[in-house]
């Protein structure tokens, strides 16, 4: 599976892209693996924009949470992951099927071009914005995802995930039970901007506050919702 050959830039140098089609292609695979293995139930996917550039923000409870977002979407997902999982065959899988390697201890210009090249060709960014994986609950987020919601101005749909860590498997420790139910719910579009347009570092602070906001009362419905 080739990379797409639309360009972007970091540091001035071009940088080639995610691929679209390679996203597309991890979606089949997503949907055919996490509806193979478990029983996803999928709450208001269609607020998802249907086109257009969207950052989905998901809660990280569990190593499937990425996959799981990626076979229950209703648009092919470009995730942000840490560079540490793109070692051996998997790194050049998780390249073909189009998604993001950045390294999370410095400023990662590839990985911001790519991120904001995704977006700036209309496609669906994924990102987990307490970093890395915990609680779920949106207690920690990093200022990442204000930057690039603000400097694209796409709009932000937080995701729960909620299932993926309540019990472990029987026969895989490490995974949920096998064809339990896994909760996937979608919450409404928002803007992380004030509508002044402003990228001061103020306004990121600011916008990372709305998010959080935004974010923690969306879980908050979810479970409710969900009864979990």
């Amino acid at each position: 599976m080739r990379r797409d050959p639309r360009r972007g830039e970091a540091d001035g140098r071009p940088v080639t892209l995610p691929s679209e089609k390679g996203a597309a292609v991890g979606r089949r695979i997503g949907i055919g693996l996490m509806y193979g293995l478990w029983k996803p139930r999928v709450l208001g996917a269609w607020r998802v924009p249907a086109s257009g550039p969207v950052i989905l923000a998901v809660n990280h409870a569990h190593n499937i949470d990425g996959p799981m977002l990626m076979g229950t979407a209703p648009r092919p997902v470009h995730f942000l992951i840490k560079k540490e999982a793109f070692a051996g065959p998997l790194g050049g899988f998780l390249e073909g099927i189009g998604q993001v390697k950045v390294d999370r201890d410095s400023t990662d210009r590839t990985a911001i071009a790519n991120a904001l090249g995704v977006l700036d060709q209309g496609g669906v960014l994924g990102i987990f914005p307490e970093g890395t994986r915990g609680e779920g609950d949106f207690a920690s987020l990093r200022a990442g995802l204000a930057y690039f919601a603000v400097r694209s101005g796409a709009p932000i749909v937080p995701v729960a995930v909620l299932g993926s860590s309540e019990r472990r498997g029987r026969l895989i420790k490490a995974l949920p039970p096998l064809r339990g139910r896994v909760d996937v719910v979608f919450g409404d579009a928002f803007e992380a901007g004030d509508g002044t347009g402003r990228r001061t570092r103020k306004a990121l602070d600011e916008a990372t506050v709305r998010i959080q906001e935004r974010l923690t009362a969306h879980l908050e419905n979810a479970r409710r919702l969900t009864g979990r």
